[in-house]
Formats: structure tokens, sequence, C-alpha cells
């Protein structure tokens, strides 16, 4: 989980003597945190769990800025309302997989949720350049590869894209003078910014920080983790659905079982390494293993075991189950019968009548388990069982489509 530290021994004195605290910052970029944000997120988690303090920041202040690290160009500046509702939204993603109550029993601290609005709003222009940017070397941070790499570009580097990583350090300073905050960590693209705000914090209040960084995640094939041709694997039911976020891990490759059970669950290590030597059909039962797990700590139990339940009836016994998303349609579409590429469009399975009609054409279009041979066949309400027909394409996504009244 590990890809670079600053000062590896020194981090594991300072854990091994009592509880520290540690954070992540995550960009409001979205309505929701997604698949790509799962190992820094499974990081707090694992502090959490062995005593130490999570602070999880949601960066409403930077977000009107954006993060260039690595960018093939600008972000796109978000109003102020959009910014309010993708932090509500990171708010509810972080919830569902840390504790941010305090328990009194143990004295045990939870999470904390903060804002790095809530002082970077009140920051005087000159204040910070008196205070902050007299400690920056322009041709230190022109070394970062991230700025590097994008001053070789076309698009360059905007003057307002180059504070960002004066604004992180500060970040890191202002949440060690407040809560003692002794470790920042982040994706390997956030290392330039990590230690500048160490540098920071050591020159201006004579400060020991440590910075750590995770390593990109890849699959087996080479795709970055998260992403696909489905788009992004959100954490919130309402973007994704329990039962295709479960669906998501089951398809996790071969090769990248083992090392995706000791990153995304709670599984003990030995476990992780024995499902994931297994091999030829033994391999798929690990596979549900890590979907039931890594959906579970996102999700919660009940629900995981559902998604379960679900996979085994729609690929096993044919049948629908509890879990599989729905999309409502009115009935008034089937009243002289829909065609089948128009229904498959309809249902979200394919983005136009073209991708849909290229489904059905390359047999991987499915209703109610049965293939679709004719894309203009057409389907009426007698199609449906109890007002429900299950859908499927080549993709391994499965709907069921409820009719609905007009």
């Amino acid at each position: 989980m590990i890809f670079q530290c600053t000062d590896a021994q020194g981090l594991d004195a300072l854990m091994a003597a009592g509880p520290v605290t540690a954070y992540v910052g995550f960009d409001p970029t979205a309505d929701s945190l997604h698949v790509g944000n799962a190992l820094s997120i499974m990081m707090l988690r694992l502090l959490q769990k062995h005593g130490h303090r999570p602070i999880a920041i949601a960066g409403g202040g930077t977000a009107r800025i954006g993060d260039p690290s690595f960018r093939d160009e600008a972000r796109t500046l978000m109003t102020a309302e959009t910014i309010a509702r993708n932090l509500a939204g990171i708010e509810a993603s972080l919830r569902q997989f840390l504790d941010f109550e305090t328990h009194g029993q143990d004295g045990r601290a939870g999470a904390l949720l903060a804002n790095n609005a809530d002082w970077l709003d009140r920051l005087s222009y000159l204040d910070l350049l008196e205070d902050v940017g007299v400690q920056f070397s322009i041709s230190r941070m022109l070394s970062f590869e991230s700025v590097k790499q994008r001053l070789e570009r076309e698009q360059g580097l905007t003057f307002l894209e180059f504070n960002y990583s004066i604004l992180q350090a500060y970040d890191f300073r202002e949440l060690h003078r407040r809560h003692g905050a002794v470790l920042q960590m982040g994706g390997s693209d956030q290392w330039g910014n990590i230690v500048s705000g160490i540098e920071l914090a050591r020159r201006t209040d004579g400060a020991r920080l440590f910075g750590l960084t995770t390593p990109l995640v890849t699959t087996a094939s080479g795709a970055k983790m998260g992403k696909s041709a489905g788009g992004a694997r959100w954490v919130r039911k309402e973007k994704l659905p329990v039962f295709d976020y479960w669906q998501f891990w089951r398809n996790t490759e071969d090769a990248d079982v083992g090392r995706f059970l000791k990153m995304f669950t709670d599984l003990p290590v030995e476990e992780c390494a024995r499902l994931g030597a297994l091999e030829g059909a033994a391999i798929n039962e690990a596979k549900k293993i890590l979907a039931t797990e890594a959906t579970a700590i996102c999700h919660g139990r009940e629900a995981a075991e559902e998604a379960t339940r679900t996979a085994g009836k729609v690929f096993s016994g044919g049948g629908m189950g509890e879990a599989l998303p729905e999309k409502s349609l009115p009935a008034s579409l089937f009243a002289s019968g829909l065609p089948a590429f128009k229904l498959f469009q309809e249902a979200g399975l394919a983005s136009s009548g073209g991708e849909a009609r290229r489904l059905i054409r390359g047999g991987g279009a499915r209703l109610a388990d049965r293939p679709v041979s004719d894309e203009n066949q057409l389907i009426t309400s007698s199609d449906f069982q109890d007002g429900l027909l299950k859908l499927s394409s080549g993709r391994k996504k499965h709907l069921l489509v409820r009719l609905a009244s007009d």
C-alpha cells in the first residue's frame, strides 16, 4: 500500500509510541468518491482500526483552483453551488467507510471531517505572501515532475493552478496547528505537494512532519483502477447501484485477486494470500469473497450479502434477485410494441440507438435471459413478468425494467 515515505523509520517509531493523527485530502470534483479513491480511504480506515486518528479534508477552498498534478489541462472552474453539492456528497461517501463518532468507553476520538475553506477563505493575499510565499523557491517548484509535464504541453500552467501546491502546504501546517496532524497521505501524484507542506511547517514552526504516498493502482492488464467503459465506479448507491458495485469487484482479473483482497478488504493478510493463490474455477470463489467483503465495507454487510444472493440467482439460476438495479419506463412505451434496440437505449444499457443495434448484432443482448436476435423485435407489456423484465448486456450489466404508470 506504500509507494514513498519521507522518513519510514521515524514514522515507525512515532506510530509505535502512541496514536498519531493523519490526513488525506479529497477534491470535491464530483458529488461522490469512487473506486479510484478507495486506496486512500482504506489507508485512513486502517489507521483508525489500529487506534490512530484519521482526518479527511474536503477541499472546498482548493476546489476553486483545481489540482493541476499530472493533468493534461486545467480543470473547469466550479461554481459555489456545485462545490457545496459535491462537498455534501464527499461527506456522505466518507461516512460509509470511517467512524466519525467519539467513543466514550475507551476515549478513542472519531475521525474528523474538515473543509479547508474554513481557513483558506479567510486568508489575506498579502499576508499569505509574507508568511508562506517567502518560504517557497520557484526553481524548486518548477522541478516537480507534475509541473514539468504541464509546462512541456501546449496548454501550459496558469498562475492560478501554480498556487495549488502552496495552499496544500498551508493546509498541512494548519492541520498540524489545529489538530496535531503529523502525517499527510495521498496518491503518488501528491508527493511534491506533501513535501512542500513538510518543509513549510519545519521552516516556520520547527515541526517534524511526515509524508506517505500510495501507488497508482492499475489492473494486471494495465488499466487504471476504477476506470471502465461504463464510467467511474462510484461508492454512493445513489450514483451506482450496490449490485453494480459488487459486480465491479467480481469482475477483477485473476492476477489481481490476491493484491486487491489485501488492499480493499479487512481480511487477514494470510487469508488474502491463500485466496489469491487459487487457480482455475476456484479463483472465481475468491472473486466473490473479494466482491462481498469490499461491498460490505462500502455499503454494509446486509447489502453485500443481498448482492451476493442476487448474483447467484442471476448467473446460476436465471432469476432476477432483489439487488438488481431498476429502471422504470412508462407502460405507454410498450402499448404498440417497443423495438428491442430502443428498449436497450431507453434502459441506459446503450448510449444510442446505433450502439444498441451493434450490441444486439454482436450477440451481447438478452431479454429475460434469452438472447435477442432481432434488433427490431417488438417488446410489449406481455413480455414482462409481474411488471418486471430483466435485461442483460455484453458488458455483464444486468438491469430490471419496471413498468410504470404514465
